[in-house]
Parts: structure tokens; sequence; C-alpha cells
């Protein structure tokens, strides 16, 4: 009886121990379209007044997680039934991310303001509620699309594994997604919050303590705005990275027609291209909505 529960405990040790080590697998091949689903979401939870940055972090991530939840199914079951299917879909989500990165490029070209503070541009508090809701659905939006870039090259990477060890991993990568992305886009929004602190931290110090203190909390203040601006540079262009990646990566033509650029250059193009596409269809339809 006792060997047989240290039997139990010992196949139990062993599988936590190979699923530490397929999940750290697993996070190196993601990190690089974490790293790029940090830059987007961040410059997504952007523009609004400091006292709704957080509520609409979170209503972004509670969305995140019910993407999740939709996505995580789906993928065992394509990748299991229809694995041909998944090709087609990442191929969709790029075109999306590649659109979406084009506009904003667009946008900028011709002018038009961007990360405007929801509260400065309309002051009725419905109004301020519908452009808050629909920059949310716009963030939930985009993080279901590298969701799924995200999970399937997660489940790509234990492919050869046991159901259960697969259904561990992918789930880890999942919430780590979620939580870690949404944490540190929580962070990054409220530091100015942090510079007030020390500054007012610092009235209450003396000598070197005092100036380095303050110092700290202004530069922290003064900052913010400039990284504001260069998270929705970096967004956009992680956007259009993510967005033509999928192109070169699951289009054997289009790899070898960029395969002369640099990795990212190729991508970057690809996105744009694509993109462009996209927007000359789609613009002057809403063009034409705008006027009716």
């Amino acid at each position: 009886m006792a060997s047989g529960i240290f039997l139990v405990l010992d196949d139990i040790a062993v599988l936590l121990d190979d699923t530490a080590a397929m999940s750290k697998v697993a996070a190196k091949k993601t990190a690089a379209v974490l790293g790029d689903d940090l830059a987007v979401n961040a410059e997504k939870a952007t523009g609004f007044t400091a006292s709704r940055e957080l509520p609409v972090i979170w209503a972004i991530t509670k969305g995140s997680f019910i993407n999740k939840m939709i996505i995580l199914p789906v993928a065992f079951a394509l990748s299991t039934f229809a694995p041909w299917m998944i090709v087609p879909i990442l191929l969709f989500g790029g075109a999306y991310l590649s659109f979406e990165g084009t506009e904003k490029v667009f946008e900028w070209t011709i002018g038009r303001e961007e990360h405007e503070v929801v509260a400065q541009v309309v002051s009725a508090p419905k109004e301020i509620v519908e452009r808050e809701k629909e920059k949310i659905q716009s963030a939930v939006r985009t993080d279901f699309i590298l969701s799924i870039e995200i999970i399937v090259i997660a489940l790509g990477t234990v492919m050869d594994q046991t159901l259960p060890m697969r259904l561990v991993v992918v789930s880890f990568i999942a919430i780590l997604a979620t939580v870690g992305v949404y944490g540190l886009v929580a962070l990054l929004v409220r530091m100015d919050d942090v510079g007030f602190f020390l500054i007012e931290r610092a009235k209450s110090m003396k000598g070197f303590m005092r100036h380095s203190t303050q110092v700290s909390g202004n530069i922290l203040v003064a900052s913010l705005p400039k990284t504001i601006r260069l998270l929705g540079v970096v967004g956009t262009i992680a956007m259009l990275l993510v967005g033509g990646g999928m192109f070169v990566h699951n289009i054997e033509a289009v790899h070898h027609t960029v395969c002369f650029l640099p990795k990212m250059v190729g991508e970057l193009v690809v996105g744009l291209l694509v993109g462009a596409l996209l927007l000359a269809v789609v613009h002057p339809i809403q063009l034409a909505r705008q006027k009716k």
C-alpha cells in the first residue's frame, strides 16, 4: 500500500518536471508574440482619463480570459479532427492585424491625432461610455487574434506529447499571456501615479535621498506621455509584424518572395501590403457610410 502511494507520487513528480520543461520550451517559442501582444495591448489600453484606465484594463482582461476559454477547446479540437483549418484561421487573423496596423499608419499620414483622451473628445457621459465600449471591443478583438497565434504556437511545441501534457502546458501559456501581459500594461499606464507617490514621499526625506527620490518621481511623471506615444508606434509595428508574419510563415510563395529581406523587414512589408489592399477596399465603404 505504502509503496503504491510512493509510486503515484513519483509519477506525479515526473509529470510536473516534464510539464515545467515543456512549458519553458513553449514560453520561449511564444516569447516574440507575447512581446508583440504586450506592445499592442498597451497601446490599445491607453487614451482614457486616469480614473478610467484601470477599469478599462480590467474589462479588456476579462475579455481576454473569455477569448482564451473559447480558443483553447476549439484549438484542441481542430488540432485533433481538422488540423487543415488552423492555417486559414491564422491567415484571417493576420489580415485583420495587418489592416488595423495599416489603418493607423494611414491616419498618421493624413494627420489624424492618435491617443486622444476619450473624455477630452466627447463631453456627454453617454458618449464617453460608448467611446470606451468601442475601444474595449476593439482591444478584445485584437487580443482574440493574437491569442490564436500564441495558443497555436504553444500547441505546436507539444503536439507529440500526451493529451494531459498538452492541456496543462497550453493552458499555462494562455494564462501567462493574459495575466502577465495585462499586469504589465496596468503598471505601464499607472506610471505617473508611482511618480506622484515618489514626489510626495520625497517631502519627508532629507539630503541626497530626497533629491534622488524627487528626481525619479519627476522623470516617471514626465515620461508617461512619451511612453504612451512610443507604445502607439511599437504597438502598430507589432500588429504589422504579427499580421505579415502569419502570411510569411504559412504561404510558401510569400515566404520565397521576401526571403531576400531580413526576417522582420519582410514581415513588415507583407503586413503593410496586405493591410493596404484591405484598406483600399474598406476605406471607401467607411467614407460612404459616414456621408450617409
